[in-house]
């Protein structure tokens, strides 16, 4: 095969196939800005040459730059991947390209990243905040330069932003509404008080106890170890309390499903195999239906949150903020319900 002529700039590939620069950068916009005979032969014409075009360049004189920012928290997470995915599924179906931005859990990287996309000018943003420990500052400087909604969690310091995602306490009420229907009300394995969203749960889980008449258990709130997160954290609060003899017999819903399946790798070492009985016994569940609960051992009980339905909403709200160029001022919030997941675990 005869190798192409690699061209690097627009005024090269004007020279090189014979149409002009003007036409060709309105072309690169939008085909549908030249007449179809010459957009078809400068298809025809790009088939002859090694040529690509500047994607930030080629959306230099727009009006929109037919981008959307995503700020996550964490790339490591299966659950942010999976939320992800739908984003940037209905993201391209509406013409747009996604840029990710990861946080890292570290609030000063998510201000950074929010400052970038205001310096690229994307069209619009979705932020999947850490929690409270988000710089409001920061938040309110985006919102102030273009729309943006949160996804997944609503910290307290931006109640006024547009927010879609799960309604924790239909969704935890459900889990533990059945947890108490197979066994003893169970013990909520809650996360030191920084996620947003395992507080909503852990309070989800206090009122639906009330409401039962039981009386509320919490326990997991101090870390045993500052390092441990999710997994490791899960593994080490049972740990601690199985090597005592506590709980052996209880159902334990935990604040997410890689706290549970921490859960559930303390409960193996301790020789527990949880969800075996009948009726009582040890029981561990999640919430979330992480992308792996069907391939644990046991495979983990969970509430399902809608992944497709928060991703799509999420970008149809934040395609609407963008097409009311700063005219709407009244914020949406769109919460949906989870679904149980009954598996072996529980």
């Amino acid at each position: 095969m005869k190798k192409k002529n690699r061209i690097s700039t627009m005024n090269e590939l004007s020279a090189a196939i014979g149409i002009s620069r003007p036409t060709l950068s309105r072309f690169f916009q939008d085909p549908k800005l030249v007449r179809a005979g010459t957009a078809q032969k400068i298809r025809e014409r790009l088939e002859t040459v090694d040529y690509v075009p500047n994607f930030f360049a080629t959306r230099m004189n727009r009006k929109t730059t037919g981008m959307i920012g995503v700020i996550m928290p964490y790339l490591n997470d299966l659950f942010f991947t999976r939320l992800l995915e739908e984003i940037e599924i209905a993201a391209m179906a509406a013409g747009y390209t996604v840029i990710t931005q990861c946080s890292h859990a570290d609030p000063m990287i998510e201000a950074r990243a929010a400052m970038t996309f205001m310096s690229m000018n994307v069209d619009g943003a979705l932020v999947m905040p850490l929690g409270n420990q988000s710089d409001r500052a920061v938040h309110e400087r985006l919102r102030s330069h273009l729309p943006f909604v949160l996804v997944d969690s609503r910290p307290d310091t931006m109640p006024h932003v547009d927010f879609v995602g799960t309604d924790h306490e239909q969704s935890t009420g459900l889990i533990t509404e059945y947890l108490c229907r197979v066994g003893p009300p169970p013990v909520f394995l809650a996360m030191p008080r920084v996620n947003f969203n395992a507080m909503e749960r852990e309070n989800g889980y206090c009122k639906k106890l009330a409401e039962l008449g039981f009386e509320p258990e919490v326990i997991g709130i101090d870390p045993i170890d500052a390092n441990s997160h999710f997994e490791a954290h899960g593994e080490a609060v049972l740990n601690h309390h199985f090597s005592r003899n506590e709980y052996r017999e209880r159902s334990i819903l935990c604040a997410n499903d890689r706290v549970a399946i921490g859960a559930l790798r303390a409960a193996g070492r301790h020789g527990l195999n949880p969800g075996h009985a009948l009726q009582g016994g040890l029981r561990i569940a999640g919430h979330d239906d992480y992308p792996l609960c069907s391939f644990t051992n046991p495979t983990l009980t969970t509430v399902a949150q809608d992944f497709e339905s928060i991703g799509k909403t999420s970008v149809k709200r934040l395609l609407e903020l963008i097409a009311a160029k700063g005219t709407e001022q009244t914020p949406q919030f769109k919460l949906f319900p989870g679904t149980l997941k009954v598996r072996e675990s529980a």
